[in-house]
């Protein structure tokens, strides 16, 4: 009776190690099941993704005085999500385009007082010129004993006098040009800080980057905002994409620009279309939270399947499947 239980036990481990041997060894499964048919698809797993910004306001500090949104809103680019007491940034901006207009003015100043400083070196000119001639005359007149000597002398000292007067107002001259170099530059300098008032004015209005969905509200009225302050998150639903990881054995057999069909769990037998956007260029190691259809290995690469989703069904975080067809290998 122990002979038959040991004879029956040892059939029982014989099947149980061909049955292994069947199903791990691809060459005894050809041969007890036949060849099977290719497999021509391969289909990955992963989780919905979209581009999601964390909106703040920039350069500004002050209380949110307006919140038209909650989440869960659609919003269009450029629709206003909040704004914050712009009160000083608006004084700032009156005090610095008062100095702007003092400054052009200061340029008109200089520049007249440039005009001025031309039109007496000018006349200098004129009149160095004719104590120039008076005193080549007397000149002649002293030596023909016209004249005398004390009449040369003042001549002489006229004209002297005239040449210093032309040269002081010539250096007056540039002196002028030089204040109006000066005042150009302030001009820029204020010009530049009511510019830079305006885009910091501009800050206290938080604006949608692009078209989404609202996906979280971290703020309320009231509430203190700067630089770096979340304000709400903004999920681009339009354009999302699955991430997934394919085995290195089909990493041949697929293409960017390929078509994809994605499927999920939340819609039973509806199919997105998708493309593969991204194939990594390194392989990494299976990540935990991801399976693959086919057996897996260590290491794993990373695609990028892009989804149309007009109709902003697929959320990020979802779960999805996408099947690729598997294309003859690139040589």
């Amino acid at each position: 009776m122990s002979r038959r239980r040991l004879v029956w036990t040892g059939l029982v481990a014989a099947l149980i190690v061909a049955a292994l041997l069947v199903r791990v060894w691809p060459p005894a499964h050809r041969w007890v099941f036949g060849p099977g048919a290719a497999t021509n698809h391969v289909v990955v797993s992963g989780n919905i993704e979209a581009h999601q910004s964390v909106l703040s306001f920039t350069n500004v500090q002050a209380p949110i005085t307006e919140l038209p949104f909650d989440e869960g809103k659609a919003v269009t680019a450029g629709a206003v999500l909040a704004r914050v007491d712009s009160r000083v940034y608006q004084q700032q901006l009156a005090i610095d385009e008062a100095s702007l207009e003092a400054a052009a003015r200061q340029v008109a100043v200089a520049t007249s007082n440039l005009a001025a400083s031309r039109s007496t070196v000018a006349s200098d000119r004129l009149d160095f010129a004719e104590k120039q001639r008076d005193l080549q005359r007397n000149a002649g007149q002293l030596e023909a004993g016209a004249i005398s000597r004390q009449t040369y002398d003042l001549s002489k000292t006229a004209a002297g006098q005239s040449g210093a007067v032309l040269a002081r107002d010539e250096a007056l001259v540039k002196v002028a040009a030089n204040n109006i170099a000066l005042a150009q530059a302030n001009l820029k300098t204020a010009q530049a800080k009511v510019a830079l008032d305006r885009v910091t004015l501009s800050f206290t209005t938080l604006r949608a980057p692009f078209s989404g969905v609202l996906a979280v509200r971290q703020a309320e009225l009231g509430e203190l905002a700067g630089p770096g302050v979340a304000i709400f998150t903004l999920d681009d639903l339009d354009h999302v994409w699955l991430r997934a990881y394919i085995n290195e054995q089909d990493l041949g057999s697929i293409r960017l620009g390929e078509a994809a069909s994605v499927t999920t769990d939340t819609y039973p037998g509806h199919v997105y279309h998708g493309r593969i956007g991204f194939i990594a260029s390194q392989a990494e190691f299976t990540p935990k939270t991801v399976e693959t259809h086919a057996e897996r290995v260590t290491l794993v690469y990373r695609i990028r399947i892009d989804i149309d989703n007009p109709a902003h069904a697929l959320l990020p975080g979802m779960p999805a499947d996408a099947s690729i067809a598997l294309l003859p290998p690139e040589k």
